[in-house]
C-alpha cells in the first residue's frame, strides 16, 4: 500500500474529504495533505534500510474543529506517524480555521 493510500484509508472514517494536495468542493470540513520530503533514515552496508516520509496534513474548516484535530493525530499516531510540528491560522480569503499538523513516518 502506499503512504497515500496509508493516510486516505486512515482518516476516511473520520467522515470528512481526505485528499492529496488540495480540494475543490463545497464541504465545510476537510482534509488535504502531500509528501514534502523523503529522505534515508537508515542506513547500512552502503545501503537505505528505511526511509523517511514527512507529511504535512491541513485541516480546513468553517467552525470548531478541535475534535477534529485530536482524531487526526490521534488514528495517525496509532499506525506509527510521529508528530513534528503543529500550527494554525484564519484564512480571510476563505474564511477557513486552518491546521497544519507535520508528522514523520520512518518505513
Amino acid at each position: 500500500m502506499s503512504m497515500n493510500s496509508l493516510i486516505i484509508n486512515t482518516l476516511k472514517p473520520l467522515g470528512v474529504p481526505v485528499k492529496l494536495l488540495k480540494h475543490k468542493g463545497p464541504e465545510p470540513t476537510y482534509i488535504s495533505f502531500f509528501e514534502y520530503n523523503q529522505n534515508g533514515a537508515l542506513h547500512g552496508d552502503d545501503q537505505e534500510l528505511k526511509s523517511g516520509h514527512y507529511f504535512q496534513v491541513d485541516i480546513f474548516s468553517k467552525s470548531d474543529y478541535t475534535d477534529l484535530v485530536q482524531q487526526v493525530k490521534d488514528k495517525l499516531k496509532a499506525i506509527g506517524f510521529t508528530r513534528t510540528f503543529e500550527t494554525e491560522f484564519y484564512e480571510k480569503d476563505t474564511d477557513f480555521y486552518h491546521k497544519v499538523i507535520r508528522f514523520n513516518f520512518v518505513q
